[in-house]
C-alpha cells in the first residue's frame, strides 16, 4: 500500500475540517464553517445555496480555470494563472426539520495551508458596519485617507485599501444600502498568524440517535486531548439519561421491522460498508492519529483488523443456518434456528477505537439485532464517522445508535431492561463489574 509522504501528512493534518453539528440557523452554520476554516488555515466560500433548505460550502481553492474566451496557451500575452486547483473539500448544510444540520462530505485540501491569512483578499472586505462608518464620514466630508486611517484604529484587523474606499462610495451613490454589504471577514486578532488549534472554535462530538446526529444537551463534557500537540480537539458529552433513553427507543422501535429484513438484504449492507470504509481509509486513519497518536501505518491496521468482522457479517447468511435433526426420538424431530434477540449494545475501551465497535456492531446488526454503540470518551470521532459510513451504505434509521459518556452510560446500558445482550471491552476490574451487572439483570454478556 503506497503511503503519503510525511510532509504532505504533516500539513493535511494540520487543516482539520469542521465537525458535524446542528445549528439553529443557515447563517450561524455557514459563519462557524467559516469561522473554523480560517483557524486552520483555509478560507470557505458558498458554491451553491437554497436559502430555505440547504447550502453548499468549498474552500475557495475549489473548481478549475475555465478558458472562457477559448485563448490558445502559444497565443496568450500574459500566461494565465489561476488560484483554483480542484480542492476536494467539501461541507454541506441541510435543513432538518428546525434545525440545520451541518454534514462534511470531503475533509481533505489538496494545497498547504494559509501561513497568513491577512494576506487573503478576504481579510479586505468590508462589512455592514465599515460601511456604515463610510457612509457617516463621508457625509461629514472626510477624505478616504482620512477614513482608512479612523477605520483602523477602531478596527486593526481593518486591511482594506482606497481603492475599496472609492468602490464603497461609489455603490453607495448609486443607491446600495449598507446591508448589501452583508460580507464575512476571517478574524484576525491573532496579527495574522494562522493558530491551527482545534480549541480555537470549541467542538462538542455529538450523538446519533435514529439516523440523525445529534448534539446532547448535557452540560458536563470531556476533552478529547491530541496527544501530539495536548490541546482539546473536541468535547465528549456526557449524555443525559433521557437522550440515552431515546436511543434505546430508536433501537426498539427500528427492531420489529429490521429482525425481518431478508439476511441477503441485511448483508448487502455489510457489502457496502466494507467497500466504504476501504475508500475512507485514510480519514479513518488519520483521525485515529489525531485523537489517539497512532502512527499512520498502525492506524490503519486498526481499521483493517476491524474490516475483517465487517467482511465476516458479509457472510451471515451461512452462518445463520440452523440445524434439523430428524428422528430423535419416537416421532420426534429436533429443529434449532437462530433468531435475533433484540436490542443489544456495546462498550467500548480506547485502545483500538476502529477495531472493536466493529468487533460489535457488524455481526448484531447482520443477525437482525439494533444496536447502541458507547465508544470510548477519549477517542470517539472514529465511530462517529463509522455511523455516517454504516447510514451511507443504507443502515435504517434506528438500527445503529450512539451515545457517549462514562461509566454511568456503560451503568445504564447494564440496567436497562430493554437491552438483551451486552459486548464489552474493559479492563478487568471494570469488566467484572459490568459483567455482574449485566447478569444481575437477566442480559447475555460478553
Amino acid at each position: 500500500m503506497e503511503l503519503p509522504c510525511s510532509s504532505e501528512v504533516t500539513w493535511q493534518n494540520m487543516m482539520l475540517p469542521p465537525a458535524s453539528r446542528t445549528f439553529q440557523d443557515r447563517e450561524d452554520l455557514v459563519n462557524y464553517v467559516r469561522d473554523f476554516g480560517a483557524s486552520q488555515g483555509y478560507i470557505v466560500t458558498i458554491r451553491k445555496s437554497k436559502k430555505d433548505r440547504s447550502v453548499v460550502l468549498g474552500c475557495d481553492r475549489g473548481g478549475t480555470y475555465r478558458n472562457r474566451r477559448n485563448v490558445e496557451e502559444m497565443k496568450r500575452k500574459r500566461k494565465a494563472s489561476s488560484r483554483l486547483i480542484n480542492c476536494p473539500f467539501q461541507a454541506l448544510g441541510k435543513k432538518d426539520d428546525d434545525v440545520w444540520v451541518l454534514t462534511v462530505k470531503n475533509g481533505e485540501h489538496n494545497h498547504e495551508p494559509l501561513k497568513d491569512i491577512s494576506e487573503h483578499r478576504y481579510s479586505r472586505r468590508l462589512t455592514e458596519e465599515d460601511v456604515k462608518q463610510i457612509k457617516q464620514m463621508s457625509e461629514a466630508g472626510a477624505k478616504p485617507r482620512q477614513m482608512l486611517e479612523a477605520l483602523k484604529q477602531s478596527n486593526p484587523d481593518f486591511h482594506s485599501t482606497p481603492r475599496h474606499l472609492y468602490n464603497v462610495k461609489a455603490k453607495i451613490r448609486q443607491g446600495f444600502s449598507e446591508k448589501s454589504f452583508k460580507y464575512w471577514r476571517p478574524n484576525l486578532s491573532t496579527g495574522g498568524d494562522i493558530v491551527r488549534s482545534t480549541s480555537a472554535v470549541p467542538l462538542k462530538v455529538t450523538n446519533y440517535i435514529g439516523g440523525k446526529f445529534m448534539e446532547s444537551q448535557a452540560h458536563e463534557v470531556i476533552d478529547v486531548i491530541n496527544p501530539a500537540t495536548q490541546e482539546a480537539g473536541s468535547q465528549v458529552p456526557m449524555t443525559t439519561y433521557e437522550e440515552f433513553k431515546a436511543a434505546v427507543d430508536a433501537a426498539k422501535q427500528a427492531f420489529p421491522t429490521w429482525k425481518t429484513t431478508p439476511v441477503s438484504t441485511r448483508q448487502r449492507v455489510m457489502f457496502k460498508l466494507q467497500e466504504l470504509i476501504r475508500r475512507d481509509i485514510d480519514k479513518l486513519s488519520k483521525n485515529l492519529m489525531k485523537e489517539q497518536g497512532k502512527t499512520l501505518n498502525s492506524a490503519k491496521a486498526d481499521v483493517l483488523y476491524g474490516l475483517e468482522l465487517v467482511e465476516r457479517a458479509c457472510g451471515m447468511e451461512t452462518l445463520l443456518t440452523g440445524k434439523y435433526v430428524p428422528n430423535t426420538a419416537n416421532g420426534i424431530d429436533t429443529l434449532c434456528t437462530r433468531e435475533p434477540i433484540g436490542v443489544c449494545a456495546g462498550i467500548c475501551l480506547s485502545n483500538f477505537p476502529t477495531m472493536i465497535p466493529l468487533w460489535m456492531f457488524p455481526i448484531a446488526v447482520t443477525c437482525g439485532n439494533t444496536f447502541i454503540l458507547k465508544p470510548s470518551e477519549k477517542n470517539p470521532g472514529v465511530s462517529m464517522m463509522v455511523a455516517a459510513l454504516a447510514a451511507e451504505a443504507g443502515l435504517p434509521d434506528g438500527v445503529l445508535n450512539i451515545v457517549h459518556g462514562n461509566h454511568e452510560i456503560a451503568n445504564n446500558i447494564c440496567d436497562n431492561e430493554d437491552i438483551k445482550a451486552v459486548s464489552l471491552v474493559s479492563s478487568n476490574n471494570a469488566a467484572m463489574d459490568l459483567h455482574a451487572r449485566a447478569a444481575a439483570s437477566g442480559k447475555r454478556i460478553q
